[in-house]
């Protein structure tokens, strides 16, 4: 009997019990469809915290006040920056806060920052029309804003807001430029920012010199370790103590945040593969009952001589056939799942082709382990005892 007779007779045999022939195919549909959609949403997962961190900047490092850092971590901490550290493309010091800003009648609660032109450079933030923070205005102390594009709909729908008014407690800042859109993420609503000019801030809306951060820029990716251990060696000259400082590395926050997300995928796919064991284990049962049902078709079979090993290919080939149909199910499932919950959460999944042959090939290889053994009780009926079994 040949390969293509065989596998026309086991699509026959699982047609004729289609209700029996998709239950045992579902363990292999689920398992192959969690795998595909788990690693395709950890890939996802990865390349959102990726392109969030490249969009700040991989080579930046950001210093901020440690618990204890008092009134110390204030300009001076800039002036000595500046003066010292090699390797820097731009040095941007930030005080930040939530306020609640209002505008013809309408009113929200944002983030203000109080920066200087390079924040602009260093995080990289640019105006989509309008202007951006000038130096004249940080050294005029002038009541001027760059706003979110989100605040600029909340505020002012269906008007350009440039030369209009916002308030913030009492004080009064002239729009003067609107920021591209960051969008939305887990990291926040990148749209819903006020930045103005960081003496102002100070001065007029927080009322204290102290900085929330200070962000170093190094002028090449290939500088930021040694950037960084520049910035933690003058740090600790000036505090003495770690704990009143924090300095961190982007670069390593990358590499940190590449690793956590890959083990997380293999876990979750690994979790996921073990319903595949379970399909299997399916299969291997509903071949057993396969194998007891047809014992006298088997003894037919070989008493007008068919081989064993045609009886053993028969039965393997109808375990492959279930797993190979499940697999490509689950294929489409899991990759179509992945894709619509990225939608929903507003990540860019992709599946992934490896993903998707190592989930294929495993599950072809589950449908010939567990039905080996089916196949292999099959093949070494005594045909005579076949025959008579009613």
């Amino acid at each position: 009997m040949r390969w293509t007779e065989n596998a026309v007779m086991a699509l026959k045999n699982l047609k004729s019990n289609k209700v029996r022939s998709f239950l045992t195919m579902l363990g292999i549909i689920i398992g192959v469809g969690a795998v595909i959609a788990m690693v395709s949403l950890g890939d996802g997962a990865k390349q959102q915290i990726t392109d969030k961190i490249s969009e700040i900047g991989s080579n930046l490092i950001t210093v901020s006040p440690g618990r204890n850092a008092g009134k110390q971590f204030n300009n001076h901490l800039v002036e000595l920056l500046e003066d010292e550290l090699d390797y820097v493309a731009g040095i941007a010091p930030a005080i930040r806060g939530s306020k609640t800003v209002e505008a013809r009648g309408n009113s929200t609660e944002t983030t203000i920052l109080g920066i200087t032109p390079d924040y602009g450079t260093v995080r990289n933030y640019k105006a989509a029309f309008g202007s951006f923070v000038r130096d004249s205005d940080v050294s005029s102390r002038r009541k001027v804003a760059v706003i979110g594009s989100y605040l600029a709909e909340e505020l002012f729908p269906g008007v350009n807001p440039i030369g209009e008014e916002i308030r913030i407690g009492g004080v009064r800042l002239e729009v003067i430029g609107v920021l591209e859109s960051k969008g939305q993420s887990g990291f926040g609503n990148g749209d819903n920012l006020v930045f103005v000019p960081l003496t102002t801030a100070q001065e007029r809306i927080f009322g204290s010199n102290r900085l929330s951060e200070i962000n170093i820029q190094a002028a090449d990716a290939g500088y930021v370790n040694a950037v960084a251990a520049q910035v933690e060696q003058k740090m600790m000259a000036e505090f003495e103590d770690d704990d009143k400082y924090n300095v961190n590395n982007m670069a390593e926050m990358l590499e940190t945040a590449e690793d956590m997300t890959g083990i997380m995928t293999l876990l979750l796919a690994g979790i996921a593969g073990i319903s595949l064991l379970v399909g299997g284990i399916g299969i291997m049962n509903i071949m057993l009952v396969s194998v007891t049902e047809r014992i006298r078709e088997i003894g037919i079979r070989k008493a007008i001589g068919a081989q064993s090993r045609e009886i053993l290919m028969l039965f393997l080939i109808e375990a492959v056939t279930l797993s190979l149909i499940g697999g490509l199910a689950g294929i489409f499932s899991g990759g179509g799942l992945a894709v619509i919950i990225g939608k929903f959460i507003g990540w860019n999944v992709q599946v992934s082709m490896g993903a998707v042959l190592i989930a294929f090939f495993f599950s072809v290889a589950v449908g010939l382990f567990f039905g080996v053994y089916p196949a292999y009780k099959a093949s070494n009926l005594n045909p005579i005892e076949a025959l008579r079994n009613e």
